[in-house]
């Protein structure tokens, strides 16, 4: 489904943001994206969305080279995505029918079939019967359950999830994570980022770790690290500069 090879990002001011980043992600595969802030997990699914372009390698979603997509391509290549926010990115002035409705729209779709499809998502993420509340008067776990089925209703091929359980509580964030599970068991590829491995180390996936732009661990669950492998680094990298300063302080 996701195939990169030796994928990088720079920025205008030298900032490097991926170096030389290397992996697959398999059809109806789900895994998960970890590592510090900053590390270049957030970059790298707005290269899959096209919302940014690499500087170099190659980028490959559901068989097609995003390199070789033209500007008029990128919007027929994003109705296969879903993509979820860690801010939900809800049209508050709207209902939360329209906003899940929004994808439709902008395809379309038929009334009919706008109704159809936006009221069976509602009905996979539990909020079947408040499609005509405002977003401002749901919780926020109800709220990402808004955009969760505003980005399935498309029924695409592959989610993309950036922080999604960020400002939820541990059962909340369970609950959200258990429906990415029930996408992901009908056969829809999932790739989420987040900084929350207490909650996905007993999960039944990979683990894909990004530090400072490179791929520095990708683990299946036979072989995961039991603490959170952000923390060994940054544990790693204390660790050096309390030795580079003792070394300072021996040569004095």
């Amino acid at each position: 489904m996701i195939r990169l090879i030796n994928v990088c990002k720079r920025y205008p001011g030298g900032h490097q943001a991926l170096t030389n980043l290397t992996f697959e992600l398999e059809d109806g595969e789900m895994a998960f994206l970890t590592g510090h802030s900053g590390a270049g997990k957030s970059t790298l699914l707005k290269l899959i969305a096209l919302m940014e372009r690499p500087t170099s390698g190659q980028l490959i979603v559901n068989g097609k080279n995003l390199g070789k997509l033209k500007t008029h391509q990128v919007p027929y290549h994003r109705r296969n995505l879903g993509l979820i926010f860690q801010n939900h990115q809800l049209l508050y002035d709207r209902t939360v029918f329209d906003n899940v409705a929004l994808p439709l729209v902008i395809a379309g779709h038929r009334h009919q079939e706008v109704r159809r499809r936006v009221l069976a998502a509602l009905d996979k993420v539990q909020l079947l019967g408040k499609e005509h509340l405002y977003p401002i008067t749901l919780s926020g776990g109800e709220q990402q359950r808004v955009g969760i089925a505003r980005a399935v209703v498309n029924r695409p091929k592959l989610l993309l999830a950036d922080e999604p359980t960020g400002n939820l509580d541990p059962d909340l964030s369970a609950e959200i994570m258990g429906l990415f599970q029930d996408f992901n068991r009908v056969g829809v590829s999932v790739l989420i980022v987040t900084h929350d491995y207490d909650l996905i180390r007993s999960m039944p996936n990979r683990i894909l770790h990004v530090e400072h732009g490179k791929l520095e661990g990708d683990y299946p669950r036979r072989d995961r690290p039991a603490a959170n492998p952000a923390e060994g680094q940054t544990q790693v990298t204390q660790s050096s500069e309390r030795d580079a300063t003792d070394e300072e302080d021996g040569d004095e």
